[in-house]
């Protein structure tokens, strides 16, 4: 691989994103499947204490992001935390979680594509899930080729539909709740707290692995920090983006899991079976709620897809222009959009997906598994950088805008949370295998960038107090 080159023309994105563009990106960007169905599986393994699970992983991300925010006002930059491990901790750290982190998003792309296809499989029995599936990722890469500007524009109307799609559900929950909707009478808090059980029905256990699926459907709020680095002012919109972490998390997460779990009993047979929206919508009585989730959880993969084909593309560059990828993926067109990752991300996801379809089961789940605990280790990386960039910066006089709060016990107090997260998956026997795969995988990849590292000739960087993408 090369070193690190200068920026040159062939090796710039362009500032194409909007102000609003980055605004939506940052409210529901990457609220995917996940929550309207993936909640449920949650839900029905803690209980009502899902809730617990829900607050503590929101109050993770609004920590890690404030960490990421400071780093990426006092320094914009496409390649985000991956490129900040590199100048903070070294070469091989930047090398390691940007490769991990593309690995992610590209095996997001299949899940995404499995679940599209399944609705529209369901719509048009006569044609095969596989080829929906296919032909979803294929319209999707278009829209990421062409320009980041019209990138941002479909992402903005997905996730238009998907604000819209929680806040009517949220609504509607709310009148039931009150007692507006006769026809159905939600327990409320009696449900959460002494009907079915309690609270916490299955114990404090049981609300752990709640807290390691829930991590998984909210990694990409970082993703952020990679986007507005393609926007005119990406300092001032990291910012706004960051702040706006903590009610985003408490509105169309936390306030729907409330909703969901006073309308629904925790052991509802069909809760896991046919997600958390849709039964909670069936048991208001709702007309048609199984034709109105669907439509709302295809806008939702749609848009977490096109995102994944994004985010993929966008690491996999950095890493190009850094050196930790082939060069060739560095090189961007006419419009400024990196093809070649982008083309890249894509036939590997595309190949992951016809894999699930066609090969044994058993090795797309060893794939998945590989991922499982990447987004913890993202955030882990994330949390060390800003501990060792904080004095960095201060060294160069970079003046620091955007601070992480209690700096630096509260970082220190994610390091530590993190870590024991980490430890307690080890150890437990139904997420061991998926972390021990995913650290697997991390040692595997930081040994090449230690060998990569020491085969080409050190390049001190500096850390300038902005820098285009």
């Amino acid at each position: 691989m090369n070193s690190p080159t200068p920026n040159h023309s062939n090796a710039q994105l362009a500032q194409g994103f909007k102000p609003r563009h980055v605004t939506m990106l940052s409210i529901a960007g990457i609220i995917g499947a996940g929550l309207f169905v993936g909640s449920g599986h949650a839900i029905a393994a803690a209980g009502p204490a899902v809730l617990l699970a829900y607050l503590f992983s929101g109050l993770l991300v609004v920590l890690v992001m404030r960490m990421l925010g400071e780093m990426a006002v006092a320094n914009p930059d496409t390649g985000s935390f991956s490129t900040y491990a590199d100048q903070a901790i070294g070469r091989w750290a930047g090398f390691t979680i940007g490769w991990l982190y593309w690995w992610f998003w590209v095996l997001v792309i299949p899940i995404e594509a499995l679940a599209a296809g399944h609705i529209l499989n369901q719509w048009f029995p006569q044609i095969d899930a596989w080829l929906f599936a296919l032909l979803s990722i294929f319209l999707l890469v278009v829209t990421n080729l062409f320009s980041v500007s019209k990138y941002g524009e479909f992402e903005f109307w997905f996730a238009m539909a998907k604000v819209v799609a929680i806040i009517g559900f949220i609504g509607v929950g709310f009148a039931v709740l009150m007692g507006w909707v006769p026809e159905r009478e939600a327990s409320g808090l009696s449900q959460l707290m002494q009907d079915h059980g309690g609270f916490a029905p299955n114990g404090l256990s049981a609300v752990v692995g709640a807290f390691i699926t829930i991590m998984f459907s909210f990694i990409g709020t970082e993703a952020v920090t990679i986007a507005a680095a393609e926007s005119n002012n990406p300092a001032q919109n990291i910012a706004r983006a960051t702040r706006s972490v903590m009610w985003r998390i408490g509105v169309f997460y936390v306030l729907s899991i409330f909703v969901v779990i006073s309308v629904v009993p925790w052991d509802d047979p069909l809760l896991a079976s046919v997600g958390s929206y849709q039964r909670a919508l069936e048991l208001m009585n709702i007309p048609h709620a199984k034709l109105l989730v669907d439509v709302v959880v295809l806008i939702a993969v749609a848009s977490c897809m096109n995102s994944s084909i994004y985010i993929a593309s966008r690491m996999l560059f950095s890493l190009g222009k850094r050196g930790d990828a082939p060069a060739m993926l560095k090189k961007t067109s006419a419009a400024s959009v990196p093809r070649a990752a982008v083309i890249a991300s894509t036939v590997l996801g595309a190949g992951v997906t016809l894999l699930s379809y066609f090969m044994p089961a058993g090795l797309f789940q060893f794939l998945l598994a590989s991922s499982g605990a990447i987004a913890l280790l993202v955030y882990l990386v994330i949390a060390v950088s800003q501990l060792r960039m904080r004095k960095l910066l201060l060294r160069r006089n970079v003046p620091l805008t955007f601070k992480m709060w209690l700096f630096p016990w509260l970082t220190w107090l994610v390091i530590a949370f993190i870590s024991a997260a980490l430890s307690v998956m080890l150890i437990t026997p139904e997420h061991r295998f998926e972390v021990s795969s995913t650290l697997g995988l991390a040692l595997m990849i930081s040994l090449i960038g230690l060998i990569t590292a020491r085969q080409s000739d050190p390049v001190p960087q500096a850390v300038p107090a902005a820098s285009q993408p």
